[in-house]
């Protein structure tokens, strides 16, 4: 969506232009920081890379089980709070997996910059701004999607590389993890589809 649409139409959504400009320099500032460590950190081999994605993905996961403490406040449905509820505990689970599979490797679990998950966050946090209480629910679970392809995405890219490394039993935490967001993604959609069913019903 292009700023000119707002441009063009100054009051029709009062308050809109503001917030996703707010959004758009916060994602700029997040990006530039994690541009200015990776000048500052050269990786040289695929196991320094490995790594660094690792710490990523750690990152991702810490950035995620924030969200969705937040997201179980913000949410009107007692279903879909007791979801997120679940997958909270499944993302604590999963960031226990992701220090198993730093000490397999002989280090110490260090976070890495992931500009796309705090980028994810900071849509989700101006959409709900600008969305009507009854209205959250689906703003949430259109959150919940774009997060789950995003980690399913992450974690494939872990294990193709993990794999080819020979890293069997980091292979085996990280599927764990991967099964769990597929899982996630499909109850996503699920109730995703129920909630855009009661709406076209009740308008």
């Amino acid at each position: 969506m292009s700023g000119n649409r707002f441009t063009k139409h100054p009051t029709k959504e009062k308050g809109v232009p503001s917030v996703l400009d707010d959004l758009k320099d916060r994602t700029t500032d997040v990006v530039d920081k994690a541009q200015d460590m990776m000048n500052k950190t050269k990786v040289t081999n695929p196991q320094e890379l490995f790594v660094h994605n690792l710490g990523a993905c750690l990152t991702m996961e810490n950035t995620v089980n924030d969200m969705l403490a937040k997201l179980i406040q913000e949410a009107n449905d007692g279903e879909l709070k007791q979801q997120l509820r679940h997958h909270k505990e499944e993302t604590e689970a999963q960031i226990r997996n992701l220090h198993q599979a730093f000490q397999s490797l002989g280090q110490e679990p260090e976070q890495r910059p992931c500009p796309a998950i705090e980028g994810i966050e900071k849509e989700g946090e101006a959409n709900l701004k600008m969305a009507e209480d009854a209205l959250k629910d689906d703003v949430i679970l259109g959150g919940c999607a774009e997060t789950e392809h995003h980690e399913i995405a992450v974690y494939e890219n872990l294990i193709v590389h993990a794999d080819a490394m020979g890293h069997e039993d980091i292979v085996a935490l990280l599927r764990e993890n991967l099964e769990q967001e597929q899982h996630t993604l499909g109850e996503v959609l699920k109730a995703t589809l129920k909630h855009a069913q009661q709406s076209t019903s009740a308008a």
